[in-house]
Parts: structure tokens; sequence; C-alpha cells
């Protein structure tokens, strides 16, 4: 009795165990299978995708095809045009040569009178000349005044200007005190610019000195500058 009993608990718990293992493997199975449809959905997308693109690539071979066709066909069409260009006559060419042959006759009795014309205009001139009056000592006038307002002045009698300054500001054109006289706001911004200065030009009174300077007034100029000219001047 007891055997029957343990080989029925067996029996039941091998078809337990079986049914167990059983289910597991249906379920790796269906979802094996599921795989294997998505698989071929897969597929079967590649294959029209493939399809597309190999219509695609004979449309692109028959175009491709039709230009070589028309490139291969240009040249010869091309030099067909240029043949018949070259023997088209050409009867505006026929047309013009009797125009310019009567038309010479004209341009030479024009040549024959500009001579005279021109020889017949400088018999006046020369009296129109002759007549004008002459204004020599003006122009000579004037060029003594340029040269002497051109001359350059000692830059180095401002004080704040030593040698180097000096051939800087004579590097940047100014030479004489009426130029740094005139100086405005913007002048006074690029020179300091230049001089890598800061506010110097305004602290050391230069366009002050430079009108005293300018105008003669050396009294002055040396009561408000009294060590302008010496060696603190740099």
């Amino acid at each position: 009795m007891s055997t029957f009993f343990y080989l029925l608990l067996a029996f039941v718990v091998g078809v337990l165990a079986g049914w167990f293992i059983w289910g597991r493997l249906r379920g790796e199975l269906d979802s094996l299978r599921g795989d294997l449809d998505r698989a071929k959905s897969e597929r079967d997308r590649f294959r029209a995708d493939s399809d597309r693109l190999s219509g695609e690539l004979d449309a692109c071979s028959r175009a491709r095809a039709d230009l070589e066709r028309k490139l291969r066909d240009a040249p010869a069409s091309s030099a067909k045009a240029g043949t018949d260009k070259a023997s088209a006559p050409a009867p505006a060419a026929l047309l013009s040569t009797p125009a310019a042959a009567k038309s010479s006759p004209t341009k030479s009795s024009s040549a024959k009178s500009a001579p005279a014309k021109s020889a017949a205009a400088k018999p006046a001139t020369a009296k129109t000349a002759a007549s004008a009056p002459k204004k020599a000592p003006a122009p000579k006038k004037a060029a003594a005044s340029k040269a002497a307002s051109g001359k350059a002045d000692n830059l180095r009698r401002l004080i704040g200007i030593g040698p180097v300054n000096e051939k800087l500001l004579k590097g940047q054109g100014v030479t004489t005190y009426a130029q740094i006289a005139a100086w405005t706001d913007a002048d006074v911004k690029r020179i300091e610019e230049v001089l890598n200065f800061d506010g110097r030009i305004a602290r050391e009174k230069w366009i002050e000195q430079a009108k005293l300077l300018a105008a003669g007034d050396e009294a002055e100029f040396a009561r408000r500058f009294p060590t302008a000219g010496t060696a603190s001047n740099t």
C-alpha cells in the first residue's frame, strides 16, 4: 500500500513538474514565434524598400542615358549651326562698303578745312595773349607768403614737448604753433592716442601756449609759462 502511494505521489509530482516546464517552454516558444513574425515583417519591409530603390535606380540610369545621348548630340548640332552661320551671306558688309567710299571725300574735305580753322584761330589767341595784362608779381608774393607760413616752429618751446613728442607730432604733420592752437576735441583725442597720453594736453595747456606763441605774445607767454624753454621742458 505504501509503495503504491509513493508511486502515485511521484507520478503526481512528475506531472506537475512536466506541466510547469511545458508552460515555461510554451511561453518561450510563443515569444520566439512573435520574434519570427516581427523578423518576417521587417524582411517584407526591406524587400519593399529594395524594390522601390531599384525602381529609382533604374529611373536614374535612364535619365543618365538620356543626358549622355543629348551631350553626344550637342557637339554635332553646334557644329552644324556654325557651318550654317559661316555659309550665310553678309549683305550688311557688302552694302556698307559703298557708303564708306562715298563718305571718304567728305572726311578728306573736313580734314582740309580743320587746319585752316586752326591757323585762323592761332593769330586771335596770340592777340589776346598780347593784350592781356601781366600779373607776375602777384604769384611771387603768394609763393613768398606760402613759404613763410610753411616754416616749422620750435615745438619744444611748449611745456611737455620734448624730442620724442616733437618727432611724433611731426610724423602727424604738426609743425607750427598755429596748428596746435587750432586743435579741436577730436584732434586732441587723436593726438593723445598717437602719443599715448591721457589728458596730458589739457593739463599742460598745449593749446593755450600755442595760441600765445602763434600770436607773438612773448611777454604773456613768459609770464604765464615761466618754465617754458628750459631744461624742465620735457
